[in-house]
């Protein structure tokens, strides 16, 4: 039989909002997996859902879903259109609002708790009926400034559910009924009423204390708390924001000839714009006219700008420093290179680490339980002849105290951070599964050319025979070179051209594939290639040989020889990047053995090895045997990076345990990878194992963290020895620790000191500059 036909999957993105603890975005995540043919993860931190769904269900059916369980979701808007005249975002203002609402809120509790506080600490403070004021006092700040905890409780009434708003809303009313009930019911509304604080509750308090204390303070701290976690998430996610503002918003078109002035959405692939100095560049394009020096700074990490010319890639957002470039627009919107690098992050950012499912599903249904086990302590109490006060008391600490946030937000918060960190130093990691792998690799496999080296051939040595010239040599080499294409022929052509001196002209020039070329030059049959080429045709002296003999070391020679005689030998090789050495030096601190890869000659790859002072290599190696050297170092039992660049390095990408990727490379092998690097420097590679195995670390300490507190605070709440207010003040603190904990990860340094990027808007920490606040980071 036949089985229904659904297309492949379709990714979407969801913002989502009214969310308060991680209950809420398991319970979202739990809701929208029922759903058949949709997987989702919904990131309490990031305040997204990452959705994967057939056409089993359409977007406006995901965002239905989600919208009857009481919460917001909606599509995200695309850069350009989330960027209004005077260049805030709408995001933004939104956040500043809810942040100054909230600090409003939290102004107006203070300067009414406090007193209450007070007055129910310092007996003196009790003068008569000073029980009435404090109820005057902590009456709008339990409902009024409580409010939205109320509300949040009501709608997961209605839902049947519950989150760290049902037991802050139970504590919080639970705390304040009491108290109305003993004043007018009790004794404690009496004239002359004294109540002495306790920070342990002693059964005979009854009907004569009243705990507008607890309720306003319990009201106080979680609005504090709440409001450092949504300054310290803003902080922690303004990496991918700064790098999402740091394109072009307007552009200037060249039309018929006309410079004329565009909105950056106007431009299309294949325009022309002109980039004047001080600039950025509008988007990703290929230089058509001038030359000037590029600062990639904010896309790589990179404070020395790059000279580009005629013909060369520059990339969207880079700034132009001195000249005036005119560039072919090939990139555009989403797929520039800016676009392409925000996206990996949001997507890393949105999933989830193997470490934090655990936390989820505690998260899920940690809130019943808690009330559950808030009522039996209550009953526990009251059954076994105790204090009604002092079962009130233990019930509300057990509430408070388990309130779940920092488990939903150990995770997520590192996450964002260890991420957008590694961004703005050119780092890019796919997703939360990469962090577990860089702590498990063993081995890291090298790709030689354009990751080890420089990719390019230049000329590195010069061996000239008796009597004959260098500069002589060199010119008539470069004269002939300069015809061919070849990567040996350009490092010879560059060579001469570095002499100052014009080449001479050629005449009747002849290639033999794979050997050489012949021509006049001067009137002269000159003749440059292999040297066994040449040497059949030329005599070559004995001299020359013994010198060959002690310099070539695995570097490519070229013969070049007239009238009969080979007048000299140039050495061509692909040397090895400055910075390579010490990114090795760097892998084996972090307890890695480097191998090296190369297609090239073990002669030429040994020589790289040996000045990297790596001991394996494997040379020779044809494309598509990569990945089978890879395969066989898993078979050994070992766990291996494959670092590479080229679109031959791919499969060897994917088959590694963790795949990174120089970013100068092809497309091709950046999507294999696990991580990408957006500048060509090995020592990116080192640092994001840091990186990664930093945030891990991170990861783990938070959980840690937020079990420990749970698991100790639940049982001294309810054996009575825990005073509401202290739980709620524990409460806060421990979601405040777990934020300030992964905040820690913004001071992650790269291994090799960098200058500061000059960035407009960015600190010296490569970090967007605004006010630090010493309550987000208490």
């Amino acid at each position: 039989m036949a089985g229904t036909a659904t297309t492949a999957p379709a990714v979407v993105t969801l913002d989502i909002g009214g969310m308060t603890c991680g209950a809420c975005s398991a319970r979202i995540e739990r809701k929208l997996n029922r759903l058949e043919g949709v997987t989702a993860e919904v990131n309490f931190a990031l305040e997204r859902a990452h959705v994967s769904h057939d056409d089993r269900h359409t977007v406006d059916e995901l965002i239905d879903t989600v919208v009857k369980m009481g919460y917001t979701a909606a599509l995200p808007a695309p850069p350009q259109e989330s960027v209004v005249d005077d260049g805030a975002e709408p995001q933004e203002d939104a956040e500043e609002r809810e942040l100054a609402s909230m600090r409003q809120r939290i102004l107006i509790c203070l300067a009414l708790t406090v007193p209450v506080i007070a007055m129910a600490m310092i007996t003196p403070l009790q003068f008569d009926h000073w029980q009435w004021l404090s109820l005057t006092l902590a009456a709008p700040v339990a409902v009024w400034g409580a409010w939205p905890f109320h509300a949040a409780a009501w709608k997961n009434v209605r839902q049947a559910a519950g989150t760290m708003d049902t037991l802050v809303s139970i504590g919080v009313l639970a705390s304040f009924g009491w108290s109305l009930y003993a004043l007018f019911f009790g004794y404690a509304g009496v004239t002359g009423m004294r109540m002495p604080f306790l920070m342990v509750p002693t059964p005979g308090q009854g009907l004569h204390h009243i705990y507008l204390e607890v309720a306003t303070s319990l009201t106080l701290f979680v609005l504090v708390g709440r409001y450092a976690e949504h300054r310290a998430k803003r902080r922690a996610g303004s990496a991918v924001r700064a790098l999402l503002e740091l394109g072009a918003k307007d552009v200037t078109a060249l039309r018929a000839g006309q410079e004329i002035g565009i909105p950056i959405g106007e431009l299309r692939v294949g325009d022309l714009f002109v980039v004047r100095p001080g600039e950025k560049i509008a988007t990703d394009g290929s230089v058509v006219e001038g030359s000037s020096a590029v600062d990639a700074s904010m896309l790589t990490g990179e404070s020395v700008p790059q000279e580009v010319s005629v013909g060369d890639t520059v990339v969207g957002a880079t700034v132009n420093t001195s000249g005036r470039l005119v560039v072919r627009a090939e990139r555009v919107g989403a797929d520039t290179q800016l676009a392409h690098i925000s996206r990996l992050v949001s997507e890393a950012q949105a999933g989830k680490a193997p470490v934090q499912r655990l936390a989820d599903r505690i998260a899920a249904v940690f809130v019943p339980v808690v009330v559950a086990v808030a009522f039996a302590v209550a009953g526990f109490w009251i059954g076994n002849g105790g204090d009604a006060a002092v079962a009130l008391t233990a019930a509300v600490s057990v509430l408070v105290v388990a309130c779940p946030c920092s488990l939903g937000l150990a995770t997520p918060t590192a996450l964002l951070v260890g991420t957008g960190r590694g961004a703005q130093l050119g780092i890019v990691i796919r997703g939360p599964q990469v962090l577990e792998s860089t702590r498990r690799i063993d081995t890291v496999v090298l790709d030689k050319t354009g990751t080890v080296t420089t990719g390019r051939m230049r000329l590195v040595g010069t061996e000239c025979a008796d009597g004959a010239d260098r500069a002589e040599l060199l010119l008539m080499a470069g004269a002939l070179e300069r015809a061919s294409e070849h990567p040996i022929a350009a490092a010879v052509t560059d060579a001469a051209a570095e002499l100052g001196q014009e080449l001479p002209p050629v005449t009747d020039f002849r290639a033999s594939a794979g050997f050489g070329v012949v021509g006049r030059v001067l009137d002269r049959e000159v003749m440059v290639g292999r040297l066994r080429w040449v040497e059949e045709r030329m005599a070559l002296s004995d001299g020359l040989r013994e010198r060959l003999e002690a310099q070539a070391g695995g570097r490519t020679v070229v013969a070049v020889g007239w009238e009969g005689t080979v007048r000299g030998l140039l050495l061509v090789a692909d040397e090895a990047k400055p910075t390579s050495r010490q990114a090795v030096d760097e892998m084996r601190r972090l307890g890695l053995t480097p191998l090296l890869l190369t297609g090239d000659t073990e002669g030429a790859a040994r020589r790289i090895a040996d000045e990297m002072g790596i001991g394996e290599v494997e040379a020779e190696v044809l494309p598509e045997d990569k990945a089978a050297v890879v395969r066989r170092l898993q078979e050994e039992g070992r766990n291996v990076a494959m670092v590479g660049d080229g679109i031959n390095d791919a499969a060897a990408l994917a088959q590694a345990d963790l795949g990174i990727a120089i970013g100068g490379g092809t497309d091709a092998a950046i999507e294999a990878s696990d991580i990408t690097l957006v500048r060509g420097d090995l020592r990116d590679a080192a640092d994001a194992v840091r990186l990664s195995r930093r945030t891990l670390g991170t990861i783990k300490g938070n959980l840690f963290w937020a079990f420990v507190y749970n698991l100790a605070g639940i049982p001294l709440a309810a054996s009575g020895v825990l005073n509401p207010m202290i739980a709620g003040a524990a409460m806060a603190l421990s979601s405040i620790f777990v934020v300030t904990n992964s905040l820690r990860l913004r001071r992650f340094r790269p291994s090799a000191p960098r200058d500061a990027a000059s960035v407009p808007g960015l600190d010296v920490e490569g970090l967007p500059a605004e006010p630090r606040s010493p309550a987000v980071a208490a």
